[in-house]
């Protein structure tokens, strides 16, 4: 690309070549001169910018989504986190109390959660646990067991909260990179209506699927079974149903196709950091466990678990000095069976 100076010398010495005199600096005819180059310069790139974005390898934002559009492919959407909120009292109440459907509850970093259904917590009991969701969609909403503990909407007579266990399946709307991804390799492994990137394709169109993985010859010739996952984990009846219903609708004559959920197992995370002196270990550990809950999603159904990607996530974290992965111990092969979730994260400080 050319800068407006260069552009500018050029036409300088075309004049000089044409005319047999130069112009001067200061002069009318110089002024003129700069100001076509700074016209021209914004016109080569304005072209370059073009040229790129008529290329799937270098398109970007919408234009993007226009060369996925013609391969079939959507950009998948950002989710919301999901999981279980427990409300709680100091004394047993002699009745119910009642836990409207909307109530919110906050981490200490401001995150909210709200209930998507109305609950009660029954006369004579401690506690009454809610299913929720977070209130914004993306990762920041993945939030590590126990770390929900602000009332932010009371219901009346509760007098506190917390989530027993992870809050995951946020996910940031997909990338640019990782649709561009998925773009080129519909060029790689062109489906043919009969093969495994058929399946897998046709399965992704459908939303709230984060992944999935075809396995041919499953129960024999003849037969394909298609294993498929949501952000948050394995995909409930209705997904299932859905996409079944696409592909036996699309397969090809006498092959018999099944749309499974993979048998989720959960994966225990154990991490030591160390911030530093002057680190603020309480900030930097929310951080890496939002990094963690985010990465070990649904989609990574079908692909290994590696602790070097594991340490590679934790290290990117702002103000990680050094880690020690406690657990897992060993990488975990991938598997189209088998959906590794968030189990248990533990972040402690090293040394400490």
């Amino acid at each position: 690309m050319r800068t407006t100076d260069e552009i500018y010398q050029e036409l300088l010495s075309a004049f000089r070549e044409r005319s047999g005199y130069g112009a001067e600096d200061a002069c009318d005819l110089a002024v003129r001169l700069y100001a076509v180059a700074a016209q021209v310069q914004a016109l080569e790139c304005q072209a370059d910018w073009v040229l790129n974005q008529s290329f799937p390898q270098t398109a970007q934002g919408a234009y993007l989504e226009d060369h996925a559009a013609m391969r079939g492919i959507a950009r998948q959407a950002a989710t919301r986190a999901a999981g279980t909120l427990r409300f709680s009292v100091e004394e047993a109440p002699t009745q119910d109390l009642s836990i409207p459907m909307g109530s919110v509850c906050m981490t200490e970093g401001g995150m909210r959660f709200q209930t998507t259904r109305a609950a009660v917590l029954a006369a004579g009991t401690l506690t009454a646990d809610v299913p929720a969701e977070a209130l914004e969609s993306g990762s920041g909403g993945n939030a590590a067991a126990w770390s929900i503990t602000v009332l932010a909407v009371c219901p009346m007579g509760i007098t506190g909260c917390t989530n027993p266990a992870a809050f995951s399946g946020g996910a940031d709307a997909e990338s640019d990179e990782a649709l561009r991804a998925r773009v080129l390799d519909s060029f790689e492994r062109l489906p043919n209506g009969a093969n495994a990137a058929f399946y897998e394709e046709q399965a992704l169109r459908h939303q709230g699927v984060a992944a999935a993985v075809a396995v041919g010859r499953a129960r024999g010739i003849g037969t394909v079974n298609v294993y498929i996952a949501k952000s948050s984990g394995a995909p409930d009846a209705a997904l299932l149903r859905a996409v079944e219903a696409d592909l036996q609708a699309k397969r090809e004559i006498a092959v018999d196709v099944r749309v499974l959920a993979p048998e989720e197992s959960r994966l225990n995370v154990t991490v030591e950091l160390d911030v530093g002196e002057n680190g603020n270990f309480a900030a930097v550990k929310s951080a890496a466990e939002q990094a963690i809950a985010g990465w070990l999603t649904g989609k990574l159904l079908g692909k290994p678990i590696l602790l070097a990607e594991l340490g590679r996530l934790i290290y990117a974290v702002g103000g990680v000095k050094n880690y020690h992965i406690l657990s897992p111990s060993s990488d975990r092969q991938g598997s189209a069976t088998t959906l590794y979730i968030l189990g248990e994260l533990r972040v402690t400080e090293m040394g400490a």
